[in-house]
């Protein structure tokens, strides 16, 4: 990887003025894009349905930082073409989505009609859209269809493959995407990829049944944590690295750099960063008093181990990988102590983007 100080020059050299629409805003990782986005100077006009009270973006004020901020659903493709060619953004991220496994379980109409349909009508506005140069549609390291061979790092070319309702509307996702491509050459010009990143965690997530998540919120309210697969084998890193990531992936596709590359991208942590949910309880468990107890049964399925090659993104985009795991969940509990303080929620989140790029 390039010296930070010199990718952060170039990054801001480039978003500076740029018009990025940008789906799922008011999300966990959408959240911290705006935040990202606004360090750079882009324009940011969102696009997503309402925040919850909770959520990062409400609490912290986001929409503040952005250019436009569009409450709409993604199935909507009348007011979503409509907006689209209204703003003439010049680059488009879509990360709106139904995010969650076991959600999928419960909602798997939703999480298809979301993850695919609302693909599909993103593909269809810039199909036809001029002003875009160029798109990048998000999904998840769990698109690969998962085998016996627990050792493997999962790779762009493997074969895709879903066990459960959400991983299997992202298949669908990249499916959407890469037919497409193959049948409309005007999407050859607005370049488009794909990006395939890990289990990301960071200050400010307030999803439910995710871990990070329901520790702190054992720790606050003295609850007896529940883990439903104490053992499972996950690429966890902080939410910052793969969005910087993402922006190298765009800024050298727009420069008209990534010529011939296939357009699916892993943006996963370092090997050392595969580590159990067990891990990082206990992690946790060493710094804060609190319990945990094993879920007896679990009726809904989850995939054991999951690994993920980074070595097309450290190669192609010169993008690495910089926190471990110990500084990223060191990095949430700095978010955490900040906010104690009463800090402004986007200055903790700006704080910390200054501090990886140092």
């Amino acid at each position: 990887m390039e010296n930070n100080e010199l990718i952060l020059k170039k990054l801001k050299k480039f978003w500076k003025g740029k018009k990025v629409f940008l789906t799922g805003h008011t999300g966990f990782k959408g959240s911290w894009l705006c935040v990202l986005l606004s360090f750079l100077d882009a324009k940011v006009i969102g696009y997503s349905l309402k925040p919850k009270e909770n959520d990062l973006f409400k609490l912290g004020k986001l929409d503040k930082l952005n250019y436009k901020n569009l409450y709409e659903n993604i199935l909507d493709f009348k007011t979503l073409n409509k907006s689209i060619y209204k703003f003439k953004p010049n680059i488009l991220i879509h990360m709106a989505a139904q995010s969650l496994v076991q959600k999928s379980y419960r909602e798997p109409r939703t999480t298809f009609l979301t993850n695919a349909m609302g693909t599909v009508n993103i593909l269809e506005v810039i199909k036809n859209n001029k002003s875009i140069r160029s798109s990048l549609i998000t999904t998840t390291d769990k698109v690969y269809k998962i085998n016996k061979n627990q050792k493997k790092f999962f790779k762009e070319g493997d074969i895709l493959g879903g066990n459960d309702p959400y991983s299997g509307s992202k298949v669908c996702a990249e499916i959407i995407t890469e037919t497409y491509l193959k049948s409309f050459l005007r999407l050859k010009k607005n370049k488009i990829y794909t990006a395939r990143t890990g289990n990301v965690i960071g200050g400010g997530d307030c999803s439910k049944d995710r871990l990070i998540v329901d520790i702190l919120d054992s720790i606050k309210n003295k609850k007896i944590l529940t883990l439903r697969y104490p053992y499972a084998i996950r690429p966890w890193q902080h939410v910052i690295e793969p969005l910087v990531g993402y922006l190298l992936l765009i800024q050298k596709q727009y420069n008209k750099k990534t010529a011939n590359l296939e357009y699916g991208w892993n943006f996963g942590p370092n090997k050392q960063n595969f580590q159990t949910v067990k891990f990082i309880v206990d992690f946790f468990k060493k710094k804060y008093n609190f319990r945990y107890k094993l879920l007896n049964s679990n009726k809904f399925k989850e995939t054991k181990i999951l690994k993920l090659s980074n070595n097309k993104s450290k190669n192609g985009l010169k993008w690495s990988p910089k926190w471990n795991l110990e500084e990223t969940l060191n990095k949430i509990i700095e978010w955490e102590s900040y906010k104690a303080r009463k800090y402004d929620l986007a200055k903790i989140c700006e704080i910390q983007i200054k501090s990886y790029f140092k």
